[in-house]
């Protein structure tokens, strides 16, 4: 007999790899599934990958390379108003490995780790891999899906080391005021517990503006923060993140990365340096065409009978589906009858129960004809 481990065994299967697999090999299948830009790199990048094709070959240090902590460091102080040096930065492959490894940095078996639900479904198979629980507090739609502190505060106990939090959120769209942020770092410093903020979206906001844990007086010892060039400059396939937080935490984040993939990609590093450098229209150009796809979607979902409370960032809807209906048996039929991939909600958590994920991240003549086989589909 193979022996698997058991943490491995309870590993959830992500339903999210059978749809893309399923929409990837049906021709005639729309997807919404996709949680990936659908713009192809900015053209200045793709140049320079031309010019520095024969230049890095070799392992860069599992810190990160110097010049790019220094232009991330450059970033987040103007952009995120984080007080940061290169010593505060760590670079990843993905924002995923960071997280992986600021949960190793900071949790012990049996800890527990409050992750919000809905949330990404890449938190608690990760909690989990390290032997700790994670205590959910549900975020509700009659709250615009933001978190609510009172909830926190209730659920930390004497075995609590962080907070996850995500903002903007995947699936829900959500974007935290900087009242609950406030809030939740008030919950964080009185109890000496990290908040792992995930912003992978931070670019992508619409009307509300994007606010970083890390920037509030006195939390640059309690916030770790997960950003990557994935979103923001559809560098997805490049495996490119990094984390700012205490100079302890990216000391140990450095020791492990040894042991898990020595450095991000060098030539995914060198790219970074110069996303970073080019004008902002990149990105807005992006966004401004989320938002048109967004105010379609949002409309079109609301008529057809899918209630959708309109998203203020990231590039989802999380829909109420109609009576009683189980999200994944929902997700399958209009699969199998209206050739639609969309995620169940139930892949972000229990709280998802009753809700799809739709993603515009789609060209829009597609999420046009994806609609409206979902309206033939209810109807």
């Amino acid at each position: 007999m193979h022996h698997i481990s058991e943490r491995e065994l309870h590993l959830p299967p992500a339903m999210i790899s059978k749809l893309v697999q399923i929409a990837a090999e049906g021709k005639d299948i729309i997807s919404l599934g996709a949680g990936e830009p659908d713009f192809l790199l900015p053209g200045p990048l793709i140049e320079y990958t031309k010019k520095i094709a024969g230049k890095c070959n070799h392992y860069s240090p599992p810190i990160g390379r110097l010049d790019l902590r220094e232009a991330i460091s450059r970033k987040v102080r103007k952009d995120n108003k984080i007080k940061a040096v290169p010593e505060n930065v760590f670079v990843s492959a993905g924002s995923q490995e960071s997280l992986l490894l600021s949960l190793a940095a900071t949790t012990d078996v049996s800890e527990q780790v409050i992750v919000p639900n809905p949330g990404y479904l890449g938190y608690v198979p990760a909690i989990e891999l390290f032997d700790a629980t994670p205590i959910f507090v549900k975020a509700r739609e009659q709250d615009g899906w933001d978190m609510n502190p009172d909830e926190i505060k209730k659920a930390v106990t004497k075995k609590t080391t962080a907070i996850v939090i995500n903002t903007p959120s995947n699936p829900t769209g959500n974007v935290a005021s900087r009242k609950t942020l406030e809030e939740i770092a008030d919950i964080a410093i009185d109890n000496d517990i990290y908040i792992i903020s995930d912003e992978a979206y931070e670019k992508i906001v619409y009307e509300k503006k994007h606010v970083s844990a890390g920037s509030f007086n006195g939390m640059g010892k309690n916030v770790i923060t997960l950003q990557t060039f994935s979103k923001s400059y559809a560098m997805c396939g490049y495996r490119i993140g990094y984390c700012v937080a205490p100079e302890e935490i990216i000391k140990s984040l450095e020791k492990s990365h040894v042991y898990s993939t020595i450095c991000a990609p060098t030539i995914s590093q060198m790219l970074a340096v110069k996303a970073l450098s080019l004008p902002k229209k990149y990105t807005n150009s992006m966004v401004v065409e989320y938002r048109r796809r967004r105010n379609f979607m949002v409309r079109r979902l609301n008529e057809i009978g899918l209630h959708t409370h309109m998203p203020s960032g990231a590039f989802y809807t999380f829909s109420r589906i109609p009576g009683k209906n189980k999200s994944w048996m929902f997700a399958e039929k209009l699969l199998k009858n209206a050739h639609v991939a969309v995620v169940p909600g139930t892949e972000f958590g229990g709280a998802g129960e009753g809700y799809i994920r739709l993603s515009f991240a789609t060209k829009m003549p597609l999420i046009e004809k994806a609609l409206d086989k979902i309206e033939r589909f209810l109807k």
